[in-house]
């Protein structure tokens, strides 16, 4: 039985930097990986999908070059090298953070599938067939998530892919079919349309992202069908079935009717789900939400005192940076305690199509339904001298302003560079400050975030 200090499973982005953090501190440190280190992010999500999202947008530039005054030929999209591009990125990455853990003192980076034995106790499943036991005075679980495949008939009998699988996809689909109309689809439903596929995005409810306000789903909504995606609404996938010629036939059921789609690729972009199967958390007491998610406090911790959950296994919002904030919650309360909590935290999050969707804070539905005395703050793309100027006038800006005491309560920016545009009002959130400071503060022009001084002016004439 090997014994530490700290054990920590998975090194995604709460999971590595824990690892090396307590490890510098003169902690016993054990980082369990059974795959590759860097977790989601950096070899399933963040950094693999923009690194072709951004082959998809020169793409499209090249196309659309003329308004612009610049003719080109039209491109021609080399897959294999789109995705061996992807590969070197993502490698790189991967490798500069295999070094770093590595080359920490006091943290072992032991390769191997995690399994609970008993509270606090756990046996690693080496590739080679060996095992190895494992025991620690705390656990911290950081295991992930996995893309969620529904249970539709001849499901299990159909290719299909997930949003892993596709970004190895070394040629171009005729016709991509994506079920569900989130923000994964959405991204990679923009990407390959742009790289030259037919793609029709299914959504089983009856409205875009609603999550989002209408004025913004529409919006986008609208930006997407203009580039030729066909968006059904209100339509559900009863069965699927391989055709003789290879290609996917999916049946559909909208508004009491049946009838079939027909396309070259199938994408499963439907939810994701905790991975946990293997971790066996039951063994160690760990209770689980009714989802299937580990359950904690506002600080992490699981039912079991000493053993905390960090990142998407967990029940909440499941992004890369939200994980990363996770580690910095547990790292300072355990080191520092500093008695952090997650409880009422801002969460900003983007959505890389193309123009971006930066959010942050309340949207206008959230607020009125919570009772908030509010303003809203509107200004479309149109209106924006930069966007003017670059040809990009697509999509809007919205905030949500408290009626009495003049803070801004949230914002949703479609735009170009809308998460960085985002990231000014979450600055604003945090200092509490009213929209005036920005309505009257100083930014350089002529650049995107100087229209945040014209969005607030809106509300001048509200």
């Amino acid at each position: 039985m090997m014994k530490y200090d700290a054990v920590i499973i998975g090194s995604g982005q709460a999971g590595s930097p824990l690892a090396a953090k307590l490890a510098k501190v003169g902690w016993k440190t054990a980082l369990i990986e059974k795959r590759w280190v860097g977790g989601t992010c950096v070899n399933d999500g963040c950094t693999p999908s923009k690194t072709l999202i951004a082959s998809g947008r020169r793409a499209y530039l090249a196309r659309h070059s003329a308004a612009l005054g610049i003719q080109m030929p039209a491109p021609v999209v080399d897959m294999a090298a789109v995705i061996q591009r992807k590969d070197r990125i993502v490698i790189a990455k991967r490798a500069r953070l295999e070094e770093w853990l590595r080359k920490t003192d006091g943290l072992d980076l032991i390769i191997g599938t995690a399994s609970f034995t008993g509270d606090k106790k756990l046996t690693v499943h080496h590739p080679d067939g060996t095992s190895t036991e494992v025991e620690g005075e705390f656990i911290f679980v950081n295991t992930g998530a996995s893309p969620q495949i529904p249970a539709i008939e001849g499901v299990n009998d159909t290719p299909y892919y997930t949003s892993t699988t596709i970004m190895d996809l070394k040629t171009v689909p005729d016709h991509l079919v994506i079920l569900g109309a989130g923000y994964i689809a959405m991204e990679f439903g923009q990407l390959f349309r742009r790289l030259g596929s037919q793609v029709t995005l299914l959504e089983r409810s009856a409205a875009l992202l609603n999550k989002e306000d209408d004025d913004i789903a529409g919006e986008l909504k609208n930006i997407l069908e203009m580039e030729g995606i066909k968006i059904r609404l209100g339509t559900a996938v009863t069965k699927a079935s391989r055709l003789a010629d290879g290609k996917i036939e999916l049946t559909l059921s909208s508004n009491g009717t049946s009838q079939t789609l027909t396309g070259s690729h199938w994408l499963i972009a439907s939810g994701r789900l905790p991975n946990l199967r293997e971790l066996k958390p039951e063994r160690a007491g760990i209770v689980l939400t009714e989802k299937g998610f580990i359950k904690t406090d506002d600080r992490l911790e699981t039912s079991v005192k000493g053993i905390y959950a960090l990142g998407d296994v967990r029940e909440g919002p499941a992004f890369t940076h939200i994980s990363y904030n996770d580690y910095l919650v547990v790292s300072r309360n355990l080191l520092d305690k500093a008695g952090l909590s997650v409880q009422d935290r801002l969460v900003p999050y983007c959505m890389f199509t193309d123009p971006e969707l930066g959010r942050i804070g309340l949207t206008e539905k959230a607020a009125r339904e919570k009772g908030r005395r509010i303003k809203v703050a509107k200004l479309s793309m149109t209106q924006v001298a930069r966007g003017i100027e670059t040809g990009e006038t697509r999509g809007m800006m919205k905030a949500i302003v408290d009626e009495e005491t003049h803070e801004i309560l949230g914002a949703s920016i479609l735009a170009p560079h809308g998460g960085e545009i985002m990231s000014v009002l979450e600055v604003a959130m945090m200092g509490k400050l009213p929209y005036e400071k920005i309505r009257d503060g100083i930014f350089a022009h002529p650049t995107f975030s100087e229209s945040l001084n014209n969005l607030f002016m809106t509300l001048d004439n509200a």
